[in-house]
């Protein structure tokens, strides 16, 4: 039997032998050189560095995410390396970091050109990680003594990633679509860039399903480019893993939302929330002034208060864009998470309550005091300022595609929020007979001045409970000095109101307190939301804001009744709350993440499933239909 296996070896004198190197080992991994081929064939062979990873150790993929390095390799002239080729990477998140790694057995290979003589000598530098990183480098050498490699079949199990046979498409929010994709096919999936500074890396990417195809939602950096390239692994519903290697395109006007259309729709929509409450006293006011007016004064005032509207949105959207484009996370509503805003907005609220109850005259400086519709215009001014800590239907879909927009689109994406908070009274400057139907003026005016300075000072006292809550009781005894004083000179010496402002630098924030309003909740941190899914509970998060009317409102008709609640409790639900009266890093992420430009964020995780996105304004129907589903 000896003689018969020498005599083959001798009859087939090119059989080859094992082509691969001596192997790096260490504690943690052990590393050959390999070919697919046991010669050079016209100078050159096809290589591949063959990693045995221990388990819980890993290597990184070509864009290695927030951390790492991936391996590379070099040789010594004449030689020269093709690039490696990885196989489909995995997702790693540790301490807020997003990596894209490899475990397991990893093959990478890679060509070798102008290889001559026998044998080829590679040097490898790559960095192996697990709760700790270590570099780790290596020479190999390869002998390449002719015949077919033992190791070629370690060539053709390496995990392809094929071309994406679907279209995908890129919305500046950050909406990638992937056009012909059925629900049925996919339970979940996630994209992997090829280069390193075009997402966050360890933001989620939720799914959601259209008629036409599946969207992943990326949290796109600031300076990410219209398109993207990476690769996309689609899990289906038997667990069956697919790659695929793609390259968007810029979403088609049609394949999303037209975002000034929402945005329009959203600012209408916005008058009917309880934000805009109190400065509707204010536009009453103005309607009643109107009352057989003559139509040019009719349409003086319309233009004035839609003036005052589009110019403080101008004025809040202009300062938001420039705080993202200098790297600072701001949202909706993020001016109220200062004490020194806070407390100058309650004072303004006070000062027009107390003009309503006809303790002084409230102007204009300078050239805007010297226009006819100067009351409507401060009143256009403080719309704005007091609808911001509300949300609408429609809202938040066109402030997040503001934010991801170039600076000029984005600017008229907050115009047309504004034109549409200002509709209902720009239709009297178009229509401006439709004031003949108000009642005229008269004393009876004076009454309901009075009367509807109530809700003002009721906004005023709401404001003093936000300011509590972020800075404590002696912000809140500094604004109600400022009150005092307004309420002094205002009727004397109104420039003397202007000393209130010397107060604004004392308001400083103490350390956020969490508010958990909803029984039995917890504050909302990553960790914690990472440990309740790990265990299969059902989680719910509710992200909130003092200053948020809307999610004041959603908790007391919606979050907190019996029937809500005793849903909870019977299906064992974990209740994370994320307070975001104050700047918050985690829940700004979070927010960053689902592509939402302010709160209330109301999240449901199911066992096991991705999360569900719950409307702005809720109910108890909502709700419950949300956890049944």
């Amino acid at each position: 039997m000896r003689f018969a296996f020498l005599l083959a070896l001798l009859l087939l004198p090119h059989l080859a032998l094992a082509a691969a190197s001596a192997p790096y080992s260490s504690a943690r991994d052990e590393v050959r050189l390999i070919s697919a081929t046991n010669e050079a064939q016209n100078g050159k062979v096809m290589l591949a560095l063959d990693f045995t990873l221990k388990p819980g150790w890993h290597i990184y993929w070509r864009n290695p995410g927030d951390a790492g390095f991936p391996p590379s390799v070099s040789a010594v002239a004449p030689t020269t390396l093709g690039p490696l080729t990885f196989p489909a990477p995995e997702f790693f998140s540790q301490g807020g970091i997003g990596a894209y790694v490899l475990s397991g057995d990893v093959v990478l290979p890679f060509t070798a050109h102008h290889v001559g003589g026998d044998s080829v000598t590679v040097q490898a530098r790559w960095l192996v990680c697990s709760n700790l990183c270590v570099p780790e480098q290596a020479s190999f050498t390869l002998n390449l003594n002719g015949g077919i490699s033992a190791e070629a079949k370690r060539f053709t199990n390496v995990p392809a990633i094929v071309p994406s046979p679907y279209a995908a498409h890129l919305a500046p929010d950050g909406t990638l679509g992937l056009i012909g994709v059925t629900a049925t096919q996919v339970k979940s999936a996630r994209f992997f860039p090829y280069s390193a500074t075009v997402l966050a890396n360890n933001a989620p990417q939720p799914l959601s399903f259209s008629s036409n195809g599946v969207q992943l939602h990326l949290k796109l950096a600031r300076t990410a480019p219209p398109t993207l390239s990476g690769v996309l692994e689609i899990t289906d519903p038997s667990g069956q893993m697919q790659a695929l290697s793609l390259t968007t395109t810029p979403a088609p006007l049609a394949a999303h939302a037209p975002w000034w259309l929402l945005a329009l729709a959203g600012g209408l929509i916005l008058n009917l929330m309880p934000c805009v409450f109190p400065v509707l006293a204010m536009k009453a006011v103005a309607f009643a002034r109107m009352g057989g007016a003559a139509r040019g004064h009719v349409r003086r005032e319309a233009l004035g208060y839609t003036a005052g509207v589009l110019v403080s949105m101008a004025a809040l959207g202009g300062v938001l864009l420039g705080l993202r484009a200098a790297g600072v996370a701001a949202f909706w509503g993020f001016q109220f998470q200062s004490p020194i805003f806070v407390a100058l907005a309650g004072w303004v609220i006070l000062a027009a309550g107390l003009s309503l109850m006809g303790l002084f005259h409230l102007s204009m400086p300078g050239f805007i005091g010297r226009l006819p519709a100067q009351h409507s215009f401060f009143t256009g001014l403080l719309a704005v300022v007091v609808a911001t800590p509300c949300t609408a239907p429609f809202m938040g879909a066109a402030i997040a595609a503001a934010l991801a927009l170039p600076p000029l689109p984005a600017m008229g994406l907050f115009l047309a929020l504004g034109l549409g908070l200002a509709l209902p009274v720009l239709l009297l400057a178009a229509a401006p007979q439709l004031a003949s139907s108000l009642p005229r003026p008269g004393r009876w005016m004076a009454v309901v001045q009075k009367i509807l300075a109530i809700p003002m000072f009721a906004t005023f006292l709401w404001l003093a409970w936000v300011l509590f809550r972020q800075a404590g009781a002696p912000a809140l005894a500094l604004l109600m000095l400022g009150g005092m004083a307004l309420g002094v000179a205002l009727p004397r010496r109104p420039v003397f109101a202007l000393l209130v402002l010397v107060l604004l630098p004392f308001f400083h924030a103490v350390p956020a307190r969490p508010a958990l309003t909803l029984p039995g909740a917890e504050p909302y941190s990553a960790a914690r939301l990472a440990s309740l899914r790990a265990s299969d509970r059902p989680v719910f998060i509710d992200l909130t804001a003092a200053w948020c009317i809307t999610c004041q409102v959603n908790e007391r008709t919606a979050l907190t009744t019996a029937p809500v609640q005793t849903l909870f409790k019977a299906r064992n639900v974990a209740i994370l709350v994320g307070d975001w009266t104050d700047r918050n890093p985690a829940i700004t992420a979070l927010l960053s993440a689902y592509h939402r430009a302010g709160v209330p964020l109301y999240l449901y995780y199911p066992p096991g499933g991705a999360a569900r996105i719950l409307p702005q304004i809720l109910t108890p129907g909502i709700v419950e239909h949300a956890l049944s589903g």
